[in-house]
């Protein structure tokens, strides 16, 4: 039987409070109420002097609870990064400003750190937010009185899903306010399954981000006991929630490292101390970058011998991407990055006395040692004298073995630390070059940490890989390059991309959450063929034409860009110059750009962020790219998790080649992004043997789950489980007669259905004429789609309170539907061509046809209804209005009439908003529609203008201020915006 969960938080709370753990426990502790008691008594305790003694007074301490209770658990770790590693709060006391010491970071394990846990916390319903319940948390812990982890179990009945669903809710409640809004860590157990992961919004959350602990030998450590004692005693959970969280500024998110980066940190600060190098090999697409830089950071913070410590890479464009997430990580950090833009920047920052993280290239340091520098001046000798820790990206290839060994013959005081997600074995070594290093661990010395392919993937640290091998199988040697040089094969492969791959671009999902796809091919010249092809086919004139369906979804697919060097093929430079002009205007009459060839590299720096969206602009579907094609850019070090599919025409490339490029795609990216998808044209039985081969050399042998099953495999799958669903209702009526035991069956039996299903239609070689032999249809899915919903509605709605039936509480989105998202924009070309229809001098006129048309566009808005119900209500209206009189919008612009509609529905909710909160409508306005991403542009300026005053003369039971604040935040997030977003578009 399995035990209670009063029982397993008794064993927990025993564990942490055990002399090696040093938490203590503090029963008392069980609201609000006396959290704040205790939080001003440790500050009272540990600010003594500034205090002189005398306790803080009502209003100084709800000073202080205002400034602590923030609007997200980001905003959170920015406070709790502190100044030079203290977390202040500021009470002003008569003339004078006294600065009071919350916690200190470098005091971990002793000093003035409080380490307490409590359990049965009582979280009471917020009468403000809808459907909100009293709640009691299970284990919190705290430090210096702020509860920085919090922990959810589940006894051995039920998922460790459903402590992660139960905190989600719990979130969406408005439960972790106040002094609970300084959560960072959640950890979420069912006694034999423990994952963890950073706190986010409820709407930010994602079951593919939870993260289970392993050791140093990359053994699960699943056990919630012996997860307390790996991550959960101190000093290791302080530094969980200080030294190895990262506060994403571009994103707006808190990080916390997974095991093996800190396992892999951790083995550099030993080696480090030792005056030893060696190298790291973490999968590509396993946070290599975010690894390095909390690496890099921590060598210079806690080795006082280490003077400067360097990130070295290779090539500008991705000397940009690299450096400017190292600022975003370092915006909100206790450390500068310093990047450097040329060789003279370079020796300024090696010159300065101050201790400092750069990031340059290996180029500017080549040209600093052997050109700039004058043996025997100040600088030179300054320089060289430095004791220096270099850390090496992608280090396979940003550093040859001869350029390292004049670096560091240069820097005799240096160790190195490699990064490679494929390092160089004596399988697949350098050719000998004098005495020259030949691998990896030659050149860097030792492998400090490993964390493969296959641990990556089991781990649910990266996706797997769905590769179609396509193209014939029996061509004839000597005919293999006429073939796959002919306009033929080129249009096969292209209308394999443009019309059978759909669900691998993600159209499914909707305007600006669709994925990207890359399109690698062997030469230059090729890739001028293809793009000048493409273009071609968006004018309309070549013979391959786009399914309406697709055109439907997203009438301006695929928007396509190509990058390769002028300079790659020298006896070709001037045709490709020429070419590269012509392709760069292109670009700029796309997204409204000014790039020309001198200003090539900011042209590429441009591309890159436009492809790895990971600046807020580039969600929107209007900055957006389809397909890029490259020749070899972009094949390495490049990190785009929305880029989900590779094609590939081209012969087979080396082992750390294919796993390079194969790695572009399995990124984690949304809940829809299942596999990094790969498509070959070329050789398709050697590819399939090369890419064995590289999987084996990269997974220390068999490569598990790397890759998914094939064609065949997943037909046979999608066979059972169509057999098994018709046995259990073979029709959908029949499903809605079933008991409601059963009922709970067929939702789990549709479930496999419909994953099955949509795995089938992912490959290429899908086509609906396929379930023909079934006797089944995609209707007949959709039929049986429609029944499921309904049941799992009906089964929520008959749940007893706070159920944790997972097959009622899960939340499956189904993914095999048949009907792309119908477009906004393309509704509206279709209304403009209405109207035009509708003008008296329209020979072709006619009643019938009008009704036709009419009927035509009720649907497509009803359709689109299921999106935005509030966008298609005024198209509706439109279409309305269009039926009483046919002149009425004549010769007008519909696009500006509907955007007319949209902004007086907005307003007229904007309004409403600001008298509630006594706020003036422009501002409401302008964070409005200046929100993305959950966030608001100027958070505090809203609050700041909000007129408390006049809000509490009107108002019943009014919030005290601290609470009004928060609620205000809360009433234009979870209330306002829901409403205008849709009408923003």
């Amino acid at each position: 039987m399995p035990e209670l969960e009063a029982v397993l938080e008794k064993r927990l709370i025993e564990q942490l409070c055990s002399e090696e753990s040093q938490w203590t426990y503090r029963p008392d502790i069980k609201t609000e109420e006396d959290l704040w008691k205790n939080f001003k008594y440790i500050l009272e305790q540990n600010n003594k002097a500034k205090l002189e003694d005398i306790p803080l007074s009502e209003s100084e301490f709800a000073k202080v609870k205002n400034d602590i209770s923030h609007a997200s658990f980001y905003d959170a770790g920015k406070w709790l990064v502190g100044e030079n590693g203290k977390v202040y709060v500021h009470v002003q006391r008569g003339n004078e400003t006294l600065h009071l010491v919350v916690m200190n970071n470098e005091h971990i394990a002793g000093g003035t750190s409080v380490y307490e846990v409590i359990n049965q916390y009582q979280a009471f319903k917020d009468e403000n937010v809808a459907g909100s319940r009293d709640r009691r948390f299970d284990v919190t812990m705290l430090i210096n009185g702020i509860p920085l982890i919090h922990i959810e179990l589940k006894n051995k009945e039920h998922s460790y899903i459903d402590g992660y669903r139960q905190i989600k809710k719990y979130i969406a409640e408005g439960k972790f306010h106040g002094i609970f809004s300084n959560v960072q860590m959640f950890v979420v157990s069912n006694a034999v399954d423990t994952k963890y992961f950073s706190a986010a919004r409820d709407t930010e959350l994602n079951k593919k981000f939870l993260t289970g602990w392993i050791d140093e030998e990359n053994i699960p450590v699943c056990d919630y006991i012996d997860f307390a004692k790996a991550v959960l005693r101190i000093p290791q959970a302080h530094e969980m929630v200080t030294k190895y969280t990262v506060l994403d500024k571009d994103k707006k998110k808190l990080l916390i490292l997974r095991p093996y980066q800190i396992h892999a940190i951790e083995a550099m600060r030993a080696a480090s101390k030792l005056g030893k190098s060696g190298y790291i090999w973490h999968t590509t697409g396993s946070g290599k970058t975010m690894t390095s830089y909390k690496a890099t950071r921590n060598l210079l913070m806690d080795i006082p011998s280490v003077e400067k410590t360097i990130f070295l890479i290779d090539r500008k464009d991705l000397d940009m991407q690299t450096k400017g997430a190292f600022q975003s990580y370092a915006d909100n950090d206790t450390i500068d990055v310093d990047d450097t833009e040329n060789v003279t920047s370079l020796i300024k920052r090696l010159a300065d006395d101050n201790r400092q993280m750069i990031v340059t290239t290996r180029q500017k340091m080549q040209v600093m040692i052997s050109r700039r520098l004058k043996e025997g001046t100040k600088d030179y000798n300054k320089i060289r004298a430095l004791k220096v820790a270099f850390v090496v990206d992608e280090c396979h290839r940003a550093v040859t073995p001869s350029t390292k060994r004049d670096i560091e013959r240069f820097f005799s005081n240096s160790i190195w630390f490699g990064f490679t997600g494929t390092p160089i074995f004596e399988e697949n070594k350098y050719e000998q070059k004098g005495d020259l290093a030949q691998t990896t661990e030659e050149l860097y010395g030792p492998c400090l940490h490993s964390y493969t392919i296959k641990e990556a993937i089991h781990d649910g640290a990266v996706l797997g890989f769905n590769v179609e091998n396509l193209g014939p199988k029996d061509i004839k040697a000597d005919e293999e390059e006429a073939y796959y040089q002919s306009e033929g094969h080129m249009k096969n492969v292209l209308n394999v991309i443009l019309n059978h791959s759909p669900a691998k671009f993600g159209l499914q999902n909707g305007r600006g959450k669709t994925y990207e796809a890359m399109l690698t091919v062997e030469s230059i010249s090729v890739a001028q063929k293809y793009f000048d092809y493409l273009l071609k086919i968006k004018s309309g004139e070549a013979d391959i034409k786009l399914d309406e369906d697709i055109k439907k979804a997203l009438p301006d697919f695929p928007k396509i860009a190509i990058t390769f060097s002028v300079s790659e093929n020298e006896e070709a430079s001037i045709s490709n110059q020429e070419a590269m002009k012509e392709y760069l205007e292109y670009y700029n009459s796309i997204y409204g750009t000014s790039y020309k060839l001198d200003a090539l590299g900011a042209y590429n720096n441009n591309l890159n962020d436009r492809l790895a969206r990971k600046e807020k602009r580039y969600c929107d579907r209007d900055e957006q790219i389809d397909l890029v094609i490259v020749v070899d850019r972009l094949l390495t070090g490049f990190d785009a998790p929305c880029l989900s599919t590779l094609f590939i025409d081209r012969p087979p490339m080396s082992p750390q080649g294919l796993i390079q490029a194969f790695s572009r795609t399995n990124r984690l990216f949304d809940a829809n992004k299942e596999y990094g998808q790969v498509v070959t044209f070329r050789s398709p039985v050697e590819y399939k043997k090369k890419i064995n081969e590289a999987l084996i050399l990269y997974s220390r042998g068999g490569y598990g789950k790397a890759i998914a099953e094939d064609w065949e495999t997943v037909l046979e799958n999608f066979t059972l489980s169509l057999k098994t669903i018709r046995t259990f209702a073979p029709t959908p009526a029949d499903a809605l007669n079933l008991s409601k035991k059963q009922m709970k069956t067929f939702v789990r039996l549709f479930r496999d259905l419909d994953h099955d299903f949509a795995h089938l239609k992912s490959f290429s070689m899908y086509t609906p004429d396929i379930l023909d032999s079934f006797e089944f249809s995609q209707s007949d899915y959709d039929n049986y789609a429609a029944v499921y919903k309904n049941i799992v509605e009906m089964l929520k709605k008959e749940k007893p309170e706070d159920s944790e039936d997972q097959v009622i509480t899960d939340d499956y989105d189904l993914v095999a539907f048949s009907k792309f998202k119908v477009d906004f924009e393309y509704i509206v070309e279709l209304l403009q061509g209405f109207v035009d229809f509708l003008h008296p001098d329209n020979a072709d006129f006619n009643e019938v046809e009008f009704e036709h048309k009419l009927l035509e566009l009720r649907e497509i808005v009803k359709e689109f209804s299921e999106d935005n119900p509030s966008l298609s209500s005024i198209l509706m209206q439109v279409l309305d209005e269009i039926e009483e009189d046919k002149t009425k919008f004549m010769g007008q612009d519909m696009a500006v009439i509907i955007n007319q509609m949209r902004y007086t529905a907005i307003d007229k909710e904007i309004e409403k908003f600001a008298s509630k909160w006594f706020i003036s409508v422009d501002d409401v306005r302008y964070e409005a529609y200046n929100f993305k991403d959950g966030e608001l542009a100027n958070e505090n300026k809203l609050k700041e203008n909000a007129d408390y005053t006049a809000y509490k003369e009107v108002t019943e039971n009014a919030l005290p201020k601290f609470k009004f604040n928060s609620a205000l935040i809360r009433d234009f997030k979870e209330s306002l915006m829901p409403v205008i977003l849709p009408l923003i578009g």
